[in-house]
């Protein structure tokens, strides 16, 4: 199997992903749906086990014998970067390759809401970047790190389960660690970090009590903290955090949140209207007093008549749904399908404010 050509091949079509599995044939993920390389032959055992002996290093060897998974970065240079996981199933080996792009990415580039040009240089608190599996909330943490490192001086620590892009020193200086080869766990590392003269601690997932408990922490003695979850809009992501404490100490928790919650972005990617290429809509919630106000009291529900009404740069989904469908970015079928709230997107696409 040539797995170089295969690679090739993802970058020039413009895959986000590549599945070797036994007995299809190889698989691209192209806009965000499955094609089957029908030209190529079925993925036979020795080819998989050939091509992970081929980027591998003894250590992920190792590894995936002894705990059946193995996550890690493999790069080719002039090409990509690659986020490789490998595990075992029904007796095979199945690989899936996520392509990093060299270039680290720019809010205007990707469309990232220009408010956060200016969120990512606070100088404490937590920014949190939520969406779905596979909503591009890497790339969007990203293009707010390439800004920090180019508009200010600081100690940027970035923790991930596999590092993805690469960051070189601007403004910054920047240590990227890996978890399993830099260090045994995110809460370690976490911790660690808090002693190790840190301005920003970025996280790749924050979703244990332990990690979030510590994120808090840091917030709290002066530190900017990013993370990503995987939850679907604001509300429901410090609702999501309050929950995982015990009920007796969640009163705190929300009161310690209304304090260092810097904004949350929450987002969606969408296929382009064209058929070509998808496009991120973000929910923008950035704390001001009233939203701390309801983030102590617990008041949720309030939160989204607050987004809609401001004029600061805060936007409900449904609100950057109905910009993109009216610029022609995406379809309105396609808009509605993924709305939260249909009857309010179509209140919004009719200029009804009173359905909005």
């Amino acid at each position: 199997m040539d797995v170089g050509g295969l690679l090739q091949s993802m970058v020039d079509k413009g895959a986000s992903d590549l599945h070797l599995r036994v007995p299809s044939p190889p698989v691209l993920r192209i806009d965000g749906e499955l094609e089957v390389l029908q030209d190529l032959p079925p993925v036979a055992t020795k080819d998989v086990e050939m091509a992970f002996e081929r980027i591998a290093t003894p250590e992920q060897r190792s590894k995936l014998l002894k705990e059946m998974d193995v996550e890690f970065a493999y790069g080719v240079p002039g090409l990509a970067r690659f986020r490789i996981s490998a595990m075992r199933q029904r007796g095979t080996l199945s690989i899936a390759f996520r392509v990093v792009p060299f270039e680290v990415p720019t809010i205007d580039a990707i469309g990232v809401p220009g408010i956060c040009k200016d969120i990512v240089l606070e100088p404490r608190g937590i920014i949190l970047v939520t969406g779905a599996t596979g909503s591009g909330k890497t790339t969007t943490m990203a293009s707010m790190i390439n800004h920090l490192n180019k508009s200010m001086r600081g100690n940027v620590i970035v923790i991930e389960e596999t590092i993805e892009y690469l960051y070189s020193n601007e403004k910054c200086i920047i240590a990227q660690r890996d978890i399993g080869d830099d260090t045994k766990s995110l809460d370690s590392a976490l911790k660690h970090a808090l002693h190790h003269d840190p301005d920003v601690i970025v996280i790749g997932d924050m979703a244990d009590i332990d990690t979030i408990s510590t994120a808090i922490k840091a917030a709290e003695s002066g530190h900017l903290v990013m993370a990503t979850m995987n939850t679907g809009c604001a509300a429901q992501t410090i609702d999501r955090i309050v929950d995982i404490f015990p009920f007796e100490n969640q009163s705190l928790v929300r009161s310690q949140l209304s304090q260092v919650i810097v904004a949350i972005l929450s987002q969606k990617l969408l296929p382009k209207a064209g058929g070509k290429g998808r496009v991120a809509a973000f929910e923008v919630m950035v704390a001001n007093q009233e939203i701390r106000e309801l983030i102590r009291e617990g008041k949720m529900s309030d939160m989204l008549e607050i987004m809609k009404l401001d004029t600061s740069g805060m936007q409900t989904m449904e609100q950057a749904l109905a910009e993109l469908v009216k610029k022609k970015v995406i379809k309105k079928e396609e808009a509605l399908i993924r709305s939260s709230c249909p009857e309010r997107l179509e209140g919004l696409l009719k200029g009804n404010k009173s359905k909005v």
